[in-house]
């Protein structure tokens, strides 16, 4: 019992990078017009409330909007400049000094307006000013606890996203391996050198599906790791099966998460090579136009009395939700059917993976 109070404790009050930090980047300019539309929005609610015989005192909401804006900017610029420092005490600590931060801020800003526009007998003046600090208090509370929620949903969600990855890497169906194996055996005695490269291909494979460190990688990293899956097909369904390569210069380091082309590769080998007697023709082609990078996986579709594509569904559901994590919604993916080939369409904003790429 008291083993894991003291690693509760240890984990409430473990220190967090400015990257898990919970209060987002106000150096942001989408943070701070997100701030200064808010709080305009809470100043107009409170000038609604304020007038008496009309729907609005304008004269109030103007003078308390540019008190209230004073002292957003300023105390988010204060923010900014202690982010760093900010992110490494822990969460109670950290909010305490936010909380004070601003505060101090509004005491300050609250005892220049009062004797400069609106001068009170002591005691008046005082209370004034322990309502700003007051309803300061509750509005900064209630914003920080926003923040906090929005950090642990987004935590979430990258943990789901880490799961369905690991999900992923542990899916290479086990008749890929037996058909492989098989390939390999009977090469040993007519061809060795060619199954030796199988088998050194079937280890990237796997170690492939081992990693798990790496949020991004670059596409010349998944292309190779496609290549080496279509050559171990290849060896198995030999003339069945046609590869046609069409990679524009220039994005070998655009950011990708790992073992996203290489499933749908997969699935165009398994839904609409292997059922046909003839074979056919899987194509991959990338290109980038203007800020986004395009990737497309094609492949004849599979007869009616083949089954379809709920192979393929999983995957897209699956590699979709992975993209909107990392990328957002500039990260698209989509698929079409048009003259007997089946096609799988992603979008990827422009970006270089740099190692254990973290976008955002």
């Amino acid at each position: 019992m008291a083993a894991r109070q003291n690693r509760e404790t240890s984990a409430r009050e473990a220190p967090v990078s400015d990257s898990d930090f919970y209060v987002p980047d106000l150096c942001r300019v989408r943070a701070v017009f997100m701030l200064v539309v808010t709080s305009e929005l809470l100043v107009l609610v409170l000038s609604i409330v304020q007038a008496q015989s009309h729907w609005i005192d304008w004269n109030y909401f103007g003078l308390l909007s540019l008190f209230v804006q004073w002292t957003v900017l300023t105390s988010a610029a204060l923010i900014c400049l202690l982010r760093r420092w900010l992110s490494g005490l822990n969460v109670p600590r950290a909010t305490a000094v936010i909380v004070a931060i601003v505060l101090l801020d509004v005491l300050a800003f609250s005892l220049f307006a009062d004797s400069v526009l609106n001068p009170r007998p002591g005691m008046e003046a005082w209370q004034g000013v322990a309502k700003k600090l007051l309803l300061a208090l509750l509005i900064t509370l209630m914003v920080l606890r926003y923040f906090y929620l929005q950090f642990q949903w987004q935590q979430q969600r990258e943990s789901e996203m880490q799961a369905r990855l690991t999900a992923l890497q542990a899916r290479i169906h086990p008749h890929f391996l037996f058909n492989s194996m098989n390939t390999i055996a009977s090469l040993i005695s007519v061809n060795p050198e060619r199954a030796e490269d199988a088998v050194l291909d079937l280890s990237e494979l796997f170690r492939a599906s081992l990693r798990n460190g790496d949020r991004l990688i670059a596409l010349a990293d998944e292309l190779d790791l496609c290549r080496r899956y279509l050559a171990i097909e290849k060896l198995r369904l030999e003339d069945r099966l046609t590869l046609d390569w069409h990679i524009e210069d220039g994005l070998d380091q655009q950011a990708i998460p790992p073992l996203t082309l290489q499933p749908l590769v997969e699935n165009a080998i398994y839904h609409g090579i292997q059922p046909r007697p003839n074979g056919g023709t899987v194509k991959v082609e990338g290109y980038r136009k203007g800020p986004f990078v395009y990737l497309m996986v094609q492949n004849p579709r599979p007869a009616p009395d083949q089954g379809g594509h709920d192979g393929n569904r999983m995957a897209l559901a699956n590699i979709q939700s992975r993209l909107h994590a990392l990328f957002g919604e500039p990260a698209v993916l989509k698929h079409s059917h048009q003259n007997d080939i089946y096609t799988v369409t992603l979008r990827l904003p422009w970006q270089k993976a740099s190692g254990n790429a973290n976008p955002g």
